[in-house]
């Protein structure tokens, strides 16, 4: 008898030690579970421009080139997969991992990549979303692939086929036929079931059972192969792909979490979430000292500044938790109360640094009566623009290396809200330019302008029994009407509705009065201004001018912009090298401007 043997060699015979190269399949389009969705690489849609000359990682880590194995020395696709080949670096790490996929203990691999365009499917109730294009940027090598067929080549002949000759093979009593049993005594059956149990590898106990139940050989083999099978089913091999969601040792996680522990320690208020709470008390030091100690930098006998030193420059983890911090009280201090222009102008957003166009509809046309043929005339839309830009503010804070080593946590707080208080302030100053300012809009006209806009009137003057409140309450009368008398660019009427009163502070007391709610027992005791909200602006320079305003969120008016993706002051830290410490870029993409009149009403000189 012939036996055929097949050699699994895990080793890659591709791997050459000499050249230090080795051949891989990084992706076969094998899909990838991921949170809600299965996730499909289309081979065909990869583009292989960035795979040349491209990093081979570690585990997908890139913060420091020692992090780096090797590179990609050739890429192509082949009908097994995306094939590259790799040439390892000299230095210990990368060879040690050389070594590792040479011996078969390290097999994994995985890609890095970018997806330039999706297509959307559904198999079962399951959502796949298939990436059709598609730039891989980097191959790691890992331990858990996502890619479970991703693998590094064996060559041609990696499983060598060998025979081996018997002269003559030794009878098998499980599947030899047996005499019939009248043929056999007791004892040669117990012997042959003692031959089963034995060649089946089971153990005494159950031949034992056999015996005592005075089973015959064939009830005996029967019961051997269910056995044989219950036990298979019990011990077969499953397995399973775990997919990290999310890398603890990513240093923007680290940031976010240390950076809130750093932030709570001076706001004792502040509820830490429970990932940051592993950090929770850590001084400034020893908040270095931990970004070290990730970093593989021991700091054994090392002193404090030579702690905060070395985690300035040689880490990536201490700047951003530090800047993180920073953003922290910063945005505490921004979110404070908005002031009454910010509060009345309408926020949204701008894609570039280009004037922002704000196109302006006009009312639709009115609908007429058809004939009897159905016919249908044709309408026009009236449409106006007017146009701002966004342009960048910004300043540089530095937090000195002493008063780190000090642990000194008000330079944590007083330097960025005093930040985030100017910010806020530098915002409301410049949209109370434009309230004040008065610009021309794109027909010439001033936005304040009693004549051309109808939206100005001269403050109705006091004395001779007339009260500021009575000239006020005269003033709000005659600007509702106004509003409520607009009309669009086809002169069709729109009814502005008034919903705020924005005064400077002198006539703060007097207009409450005007708005205030009575209590009335008459309808001649009846405040029909009491719905009106009441805005204070203490940057209004003019003590006796002020403005009636509708709700910005459904009329058009003063506006302002951030860049898309940056609202509100953004924060960027470094190590100083100027200074000795670090550095907290503030940076704030700002925009504002009029797109129309017709919501604003301004009364006084």
């Amino acid at each position: 008898m012939t036996i055929h043997l097949r050699a699994v060699t895990p080793r890659p015979s591709t791997l050459d030690p000499n050249l230090r190269t080795v051949e891989a399949i990084v992706s076969t389009g094998a899909p990838a579970v991921r949170p809600g969705f299965v996730e499909r690489l289309d081979l065909s849609g990869a583009d292989l421009s960035r795979l040349v000359g491209a990093p081979v990682l570690d585990g997908h880590r890139a913060q420091s080139t020692r992090d780096q194995l090797g590179v990609i020395e050739a890429a192509e696709l082949r009908p097994e997969g995306l094939w590259v080949r790799i040439k390892f670096r000299s230095n210990d790490a990368a060879q040690a991992v050389l070594s590792d996929i040479g011996d078969g203990t390290l097999r994994g691999l995985s890609i890095g990549y970018s997806v330039q365009q999706w297509r959307e499917g559904q198999e079962g109730n399951r959502r796949v979303r298939t990436a059709i294009k598609w730039t891989p940027v980097e191959v790691s090598v890992v331990p858990i692939p996502a890619d479970p067929t991703a693998h590094f080549r064996n060559g041609a002949s990696t499983m060598p086929e060998n025979d081996i000759h018997t002269a003559t093979p030794p009878a098998d009593p499980i599947t030899t036929t047996t005499p019939p049993a009248g043929t056999l005594t007791r004892a040669d059956m117990n012997r042959e079931i003692r031959s089963i149990a034995q060649l089946a590898g089971l153990p005494d106990e159950w031949t034992n059972g056999q015996i005592d139940a005075e089973a015959t050989p064939e009830q005996a083999r029967a019961a051997a192969f269910e056995e044989m099978g219950a036990r298979q089913d019990q011990t077969r091999t499953r397995t399973a792909r775990a997919d990290i969601l999310t890398d603890h040792s990513d240093p923007a996680t680290i940031a976010t979490r240390a950076g809130e522990a750093l932030f709570a320690r001076s706001h004792p208020e502040h509820q830490l979430s429970e990932p940051a709470r592993a950090y929770a008390g850590l001084t400034i030091p020893d908040t270095a000292r931990e970004c070290l100690r990730r970093a593989g930098i021991s700091t054994t006998g090392m002193a404090t500044e030579t702690l905060i030193t070395r985690a300035l420059h040689a880490t990536s983890d201490f700047p951003l938790i530090l800047g993180d911090a920073v953003n922290r009280e910063l945005r505490r201090t921004y979110q404070a109360p908005v002031s009454g222009a910010r509060l009345l102008a309408r926020q949204t957003t701008a894609r570039d640094f280009r004037a922002k166009r704000r196109a302006i509809l006009g009312e639709a046309p009115a609908l007429e009566k058809t004939n009897e043929a159905g016919e249908f005339k044709h309408g026009t839309i009236d449409e106006a623009a007017e146009t701002y830009a966004v342009a960048t503010f910004g300043k540089i804070i530095s937090i000195s290396r002493q008063a780190m080593v000090n642990d000194d946590l008000g330079a944590f707080t007083t330097i960025p809200a005093a930040m985030g208080t100017a910010a806020l302030n530098f915002e409301a100053a410049q949209l109370v330019a434009k309230i004040e300012g008065n610009p021309e809009m794109s027909d010439g006209i001033a936005v304040f302008n009693a004549a051309g806009h109808g939206n100005e009137k001269s403050a109705t003057a006091t004395g001779s029994g007339v009260t500021m409140v009575d000239a006020i309450t005269a003033d709000l009368g005659t600007a509702r009407t106004a509003m409520r008398r607009k009309t669009g660019l086809s002169g069709a009427p729109i009814d502005v509705a008034p919903r705020f009163v924005l005064v400077p502070p002198e006539l703060e007391t007097d207009m409450q009065k005007a708005l205030a709610a009575i209590q009335a027992t008459s309808s001649e005791d009846f405040n029909p201004f009491s719905t009106l909200s009441l805005a204070v602006e203490p940057r209004l320079t003019s003590e006796t001018r002020w403005y009636v305003v509708a709700d910005p969120q459904t009329v058009d008016g003063l506006e302002y912009a951030y860049l898309e993706g940056a609202p509100g002051p953004q924060i960027e830290s470094r190590a100083g090298f100027e200074v000795d410490g670090t550095q907290i870029r503030v940076r704030l993409d700002f925009g504002c401007g009029w797109v129309d009149h017709r919501g604003w009403y301004r009364v006084g000189d």
